[in-house]
């Protein structure tokens, strides 16, 4: 039999239990910290028929993954949330309470070149407002990138801000070429550079003078210069806005800046953007979005404005690792391994079913080795207490092994689930 090639699709990725601990870890602290907030929690299908899918994200739509079912309709895996999110929002308007707000998190696949921090197949965490045009919104998205940074340990980070409508006010400005031609020349800023941008324009058609004006724009560090470039702008005035309320939420203001090179390439956003970036490592934005009043309205048929967030949880997990930023003490895969000999398995069984009912989590060994040879079965799998159940489970008593401390003691059976409940105290108080 010839051999079987094991490997994983390129930008595609198993995941091993210590990997998965880390990642739940992040993920419980998001869902913490959108439920914190008030926003619920959708899902949606993973592939959506490709009507849905087309004309939402410009030269970036060549990276779905596209085919025909067997009744030969076109459909596509979905490309990121926010699309599926629109149509949801169009089917059931009906059914939801306005503004609605939303968290979900799921997997999606882009047709992409591998690099670090870049795959194929991935989850994004999104969090949207959806039904409003106050700027509260945006300063509430921006605010749970705030907080879930820093329940996750991040402490440097910066969420840089702009708006679709300066880089509208431009286009009018330069009065030549395509804005979306405009934006994702300018988008390509922090891979490129200035010089690299100013070709990139020269080849999409824009004139020498078009170039100067739009590399003028994009050297402004504050908005007061903004101002002076662009005048009473929409986008100006939005933006002081939106950091006046910024500021009175109280996040600290070298977490946020205007930054005029941010422009989102996606052709759905028509307001305040958004992205986060970290010093080190250099792994690109970790976070990304803005406001986007049309998309939905494009499948509803009436306008309904939105905004929102993705946290990239596949490069802030990257980050976190590379950074030795996870917590020292994930909760294991089980509070106690019960281990026991041939002659008390029944007994064995019976603890473990009562702790079970207490909540704790409880690994019975269904293995045929010894006691030797569960111990090392727990400490493999990091679970840190083994319940021994020998002989003297009929007087009511187990001994119990701690694999940190190496600490053993005989404790009662009816006093285990309290004893083993204050060491996890933190977990259950």
């Amino acid at each position: 039999m010839a051999k079987k090639d094991l490997r994983t699709y390129r930008g595609m990725r198993d995941f091993l239990p210590g990997q998965m601990r880390r990642r739940e870890y992040v993920f419980s602290v998001l869902k913490e910290v959108f439920e914190a907030h008030g926003f619920e929690k959708i899902e949606t299908p993973a592939i959506e028929l490709w009507e849905v899918l087309s004309g939402k994200y410009g030269e970036e739509e060549k990276l779905i993954y596209r085919f025909k079912d067997r009744k030969g309709r076109e459909v596509g895996l979905r490309y990121d949330l926010t699309v599926p999110l629109a149509r949801f929002v169009a089917q059931h308007r009906s059914e939801l309470v306005f503004p609605f707000k939303r968290y979900q998190m799921e997997r999606v696949w882009r047709a992409d070149r591998p690099q670090k921090g870049r795959f194929r197949e991935f989850y994004q965490c999104d969090a949207d407002v959806v039904g409003t045009s106050s700027l509260l919104a945006d300063a509430q998205i921006i605010l749970i990138i705030y907080h879930g940074l820093t329940r996750l340990g991040f402490k440097k980070f910066l969420i840089r801000i702009n708006s679709r409508k300066l880089i509208s006010a431009l286009h009018r400005k330069i009065g030549e070429g395509d804005e979306i031609s405009l934006a994702r020349a300018m988008d390509k800023f922090e891979r490129i550079g200035r010089e690299g941008v100013r070709d990139e324009l020269l080849a999409r058609g824009f004139s020498s003078r078009a170039a100067e004006l739009v590399l003028q724009s994009m050297e402004f560090s504050h908005l007061k210069q903004a101002r002076s470039f662009f005048g009473e702008e929409e986008g100006i005035r939005e933006l002081e806005e939106l950091f006046s309320y910024l500021r009175a939420m109280g996040i600290p203001g070298d977490f946020y800046a205007y930054d005029p090179t941010l422009a989102r390439g996606l052709d759905y956003y028509t307001g305040p953007i958004f992205e986060t970036v970290v010093e080190e490592p250099k792994i690109g934005s970790i976070t990304g979005g803005g406001r986007y009043d049309g998309l939905i309205g494009s499948f509803a048929g009436v306008d309904i404005p939105a905004t929102g967030t993705s946290l990239g949880v596949e490069r802030i997990i990257t980050v976190m690792e590379e950074l030795g930023m996870f917590p020292p003490e994930l909760s294991p895969p089980a509070h106690v391994l019960i281990a026991h000999f041939p002659d008390t398995r029944e007994e064995a069984l019976k603890l473990a079913s009562n702790l079970l009912e207490g909540g704790l989590k409880v690994d019975v060994y269904c293995g045929e080795k010894g006691l030797r040879a569960q111990l090392g079965y727990a400490a493999d799998k990091g679970i840190p207490l083994v319940a021994i159940v020998g002989e003297e489970i009929r007087r009511g008593e187990v001994s119990l092994k701690n694999l940190s401390t190496k600490e053993q003691k005989k404790i009662s059976v009816d006093q285990l689930e309290k004893y083993i409940k204050g060491l996890y105290y933190s977990e259950f108080k």
